[in-house]
Formats: structure tokens, sequence, C-alpha cells
């Protein structure tokens, strides 16, 4: 079974078998798979909020790049990829319990870099949260 398979076996559960430990904390659900493109869905947690009691921006950028991280596996390609920028831009709150949805796109691939997008959503996809690009590099590390 491939990556883009495995993260397939996964929609409608908590995607538990992550590679990562840290998406393993942050616990989504997949909601949707496709190569180059991930949904997946996110309970924002006591722990995840700032001392105003809304989603800490840290916790939001750590979203997309995990998440962003998850789709270079989507394209089940032999070779590891880095981030090696993160631009996020804010734009509207969530709060404790709150289900926000992350949604990634691959902007644009070249041989040795590409360019990629994630959109989290809360309010059932009606409500912005954030929108975070990311430049990521293959690197020479074989998965």
């Amino acid at each position: 079974m491939d990556a883009l398979e495995a993260m397939r076996s996964y929609i409608g559960k908590e995607f538990d078998r992550s590679p990562s430990p840290f998406m393993r904390w942050l616990r989504p659900v997949v909601v949707s798979v496709e190569k180059g493109s991930l949904e997946f869905k996110y309970v924002i947690r006591k722990e995840w909020l700032n001392p105003m009691d809304r989603l800490h921006g840290g916790v939001t950028a750590a979203i997309v790049d995990d998440v962003l991280g998850a789709t270079m596996f989507s394209l089940d390609e032999p070779f590891h990829y880095t981030t090696i920028n993160n631009t996020i831009d804010y734009f509207s709150v969530a709060q404790e319990n709150d289900e926000i949805t992350a949604k990634t796109k691959i902007i644009k691939k070249g041989r040795q870099f590409i360019h990629a997008e994630c959109e989290i959503w809360g309010r059932n996809g009606t409500r912005l949260i954030a929108r975070g690009t990311s430049n990521l590099f293959k690197t020479q590390i074989k998965k």
C-alpha cells in the first residue's frame, strides 16, 4: 500500500498512525485525501489556547506546517521534503471545543521546490481562521 492509499484508509478516522509524533498529538481526523491535497479536521483543546482563551497563533502555524508536510507524503515521492519558509496570515479566532478544518493544495511543483498553501476554516467552513503558504525543498533523504 502506498502512502496515498494508507492515508485514504483513515478517512473519517483519527490519523493515529502518522509518522509525525507531533501530528499524533494534534489528533486530526482525515476528511479527504487526494494527491497533493488533504483535508483534516481538528477539535481545539485547552492546551492549544493563548491567555485570551483563543486558538494560539503558534499552534495554528504548527498545524499549517504539519499538514503541509503530510501533503508531501500524499505525492508518494521517494524523497522527503523540508519546509524552508512559512508565511501565515491570521483572519479570525477560534475557541476551545471549536472544530476547525485544514485544507491544503499544491500551488506549484518544480523539480526541487514545491509551493503549497493551507487554509484553516472554522464555523463549518464559513469563517477563514488563517491561510499559510510554504515553500518546501526536496531533500536527498529517501523515505
